[in-house]
């Protein structure tokens, strides 16, 4: 009983830090295009991850949790995506707002991500951007400034998603 008791209070306190994303990014702003994208600094699978760092780059900033359905079918493509268009100046970051990071880490080891992680339990970032739900992404330019913005994910997206990458690569295949 005392095991149930335990499972049902974690399950309940990763909805109630759901809930609790969902509300404050709901009453934030959604950046708008030409706008210079939030700065970050966030501890990382591989150490401190700043999106400063990839000034220069193309970014496809990815806003992403353990418990989100569409994230964990988004994670394929945006693994293909970074091997398809990382020489060329490409790079993805998801970051993972889990209140707990080690339910993303368990997330991470069940749906490998080939790109750069982050993870951000206290919400800053998506508070930051203005983020509405999950898994929701965020087009930067190589200047830094967002060039589009996207919310959710499924198999209909994947190539719109794509056709707005290469145009942002100059229309390079």
């Amino acid at each position: 009983m005392n095991r149930l008791s335990n499972t049902t209070t974690g399950r309940a306190a990763r909805l109630l830090a759901a809930a609790a994303i969902l509300l404050w990014t709901a009453q934030a702003s959604a950046l708008e295009p030409g706008k210079t994208a939030p700065g970050f600094h966030l501890d990382g699978l591989d150490g401190a991850v700043k999106l400063e760092n990839y000034q220069g780059k193309l970014v496809y900033l990815d806003f992403w949790a353990s418990w989100c359905g569409p994230c964990r079918e988004s994670f394929p493509w945006m693994n293909e995506m970074q091997a398809k268009y990382g020489a060329r100046g490409f790079q993805v970051i998801g970051i993972n707002l889990d209140a707990r990071p080690e339910d993303g880490r368990n997330f991470l080891a069940a749906t490998p991500a080939r790109f750069v992680v982050a993870f951000d339990p206290s919400g800053a970032a998506p508070r930051s951007y203005g983020i509405k739900g999950m898994p929701s992404s965020v087009l930067i330019g190589a200047d830094g400034k967002v060039l589009f913005e996207h919310s959710g994910f499924r198999e209909a997206d994947r190539a719109e998603l794509e056709n707005r990458i290469k145009s942002a690569l100059g229309g390079k295949k």
